[in-house]
């Protein structure tokens, strides 16, 4: 019970904070306070291009579309579910990223942002903020990041894994600001408001699930 107690209050604190990161953020985008700081980092990251560059961050950034993290998903579901048997996770891992795309369209509608106006290296349609790739990012990797700790052992894995997912994380991040169809905040933003998601989705299901357990006081 002192546990479960625990990570309740844990997670209340980190909802929190992502939730006064992200409406930091939104508000310093609507007085356009940190528009020096999207200036900046643009121009830092775009001035690192170069042809290969490019493509590595082309492939990184097609990995974080929907064209890949649905089917990634899926087959994540699949294996789960009738593969190891975890139904609970393989219901999980789908939740998340649901609603992360969910709430990323809902979020895009509100603020309404538009895309950045500079150079340009890959077209892209719709608002800006916040970005999308980011949040499905965030979503799937830190999902599978959190349902693969419970079955890796050693710390060396462990350490690994989570090497893995902060640099998938990161890397499809920046590729959006390089290629010059997201603003840095629109990526932040993205990270913590997925963030935000996944903390409640992670905590209502162990709320749920540690309550099917028997009670250790």
């Amino acid at each position: 019970m002192r546990e479960l107690s625990l990570r309740l209050l844990i997670a209340f604190i980190l909802c929190i904070g992502f939730g006064v990161a992200f409406g930091y953020i939104a508000s310093a985008i609507g007085n356009e306070s940190i528009a020096s700081f999207d200036t900046a980092i643009i121009g830092f990251v775009q001035g690192l291009e170069t042809p290969w560059l490019t493509t590595v961050m082309k492939f990184f950034t097609w990995i974080g579309s929907g064209y890949v993290v649905v089917p990634i998903a899926v087959i994540g579901f699949s294996v789960l579910y009738f593969a190891l048997h975890y139904r609970q996770q393989a219901f999980l891992l789908i939740a998340v990223i649901a609603g992360s795309v969910i709430f990323n369209t809902i979020l895009k509608n509100y603020f309404k942002r538009e895309r950045p106006e500079i150079y340009r290296i890959l077209d892209a349609n719709g608002f800006s903020f916040p970005s999308g790739h980011s949040m499905m990012a965030f979503a799937l990797y830190a999902i599978i990041a959190y349902i693969a700790w419970r079955n890796v052992k050693t710390m060396t894995s462990r350490v690994a894994l989570l090497l893995f997912t902060a640099f998938m994380i990161i890397i499809i991040g920046v590729s959006r600001i390089y290629l010059g169809v997201h603003y840095p905040s629109d990526i932040i933003g993205g990270f913590t408001v997925s963030a935000l998601w996944v903390t409640i989705a992670i905590t209502i299901y162990t709320y749920w699930r540690d309550k099917k357990k028997p009670l250790r006081i």
